[in-house]
């Protein structure tokens, strides 16, 4: 079972050579690197978002596991749908699917699915992909696709994940793939965003969960940070830093309708 990419071309280059040239142009050379439980990265095409992505990237040891949830942005598949296993293919190459850790959420929670539409036209995991292979080529990975904002839920998957994880990958990674706040103003991205990424670096993910949808921030990945953040501190997460934050505007000068991107680990 082969995931073919379905955003190459599209949101990064399609061609290896132009693909690894633009994932080194935003990458830090020689910087510190720390294993890290967590982080919340941003998903737009490179050209807006791969700056954010590939400094936070540089700064983590890529383990041989890392685990992607995403926002599910095409309305197919459930709620909380697992890629089954086989390989998520990109220019770079194959990414395989670590299916014991798959299997085991499976088992051990009865909310998540194997489930394959929800992946299908998903680029929120897609594009976090790529910078894994730069830096590990041999991780394996584990995408999961989450719709559904049952807060509870949420937190029962981000436990189940943990305990999984620790039974069975203690060094994994679980990355919340999201963009911030989407089609303001670059003020009021900011002020909005602000608030939002203040809760992720406090690790609170209740006061993440709930300003978010009082204060209408747009961050599509507001399900899987919460679920990260969950997992994260379960596994012993104590701290969290933000490595980077960006909008749209600051690439292309409009400032009127920005979309927000931020960088942040936990550990």
């Amino acid at each position: 079972m082969i995931r073919q990419p379905a955003v190459a071309g599209s949101f990064y280059s399609k061609d290896i050579a132009r693909l690894k040239s633009d994932i080194e142009g935003f990458v830090i050379k020689g910087c510190e690197k720390q294993a890290v439980l967590g982080i919340v990265s941003p998903h737009a095409g490179y050209v807006y978002s791969g700056r954010v992505a590939g400094n936070l990237y540089s700064r983590i040891k890529i383990p041989d596991t890392v685990v992607i949830l995403a926002p599910n942005h095409t309305g197919y598949g459930v709620p909380y749908s697992i890629w089954p296993g086989g390989l998520w293919r990109t220019p770079l190459g194959d990414a395989g699917v670590d299916e014991e850790v798959v299997d085991e959420l499976v088992r051990d929670c009865g909310l998540i699915e194997k489930d394959q539409e929800a992946h299908k036209y998903e680029h929120a995991a897609e594009v976090q992909i790529p910078f894994i292979q730069y830096f590990n080529p041999q991780s394996k990975i584990v995408v999961m696709v989450i719709s559904s904002g049952n807060s509870s839920d949420l937190k029962t998957i981000g436990k189940s994940l943990s305990g999984v994880l620790q039974r069975l990958r203690p060094d994994a990674l679980v990355v919340a793939s999201s963009d911030m706040t989407h089609h303001e103003s670059q003020a009021s991205a900011h002020r909005k965003d602000k608030i939002a990424i203040d809760e992720v670096l406090a690790l609170n993910e209740d006061s993440l969960y709930s300003k978010v949808h009082m204060m209408h921030i747009t961050m599509c990945g507001i399900y899987p940070a919460v679920t990260m953040l969950v997992c994260s501190k379960d596994r012993g997460a104590k701290k969290a830093e933000l490595v980077r934050y960006e909008t749209s505007g600051d690439i292309t000068g409009d400032y009127d309708h920005v979309v927000g991107y931020a960088g942040i680990m936990i550990n």
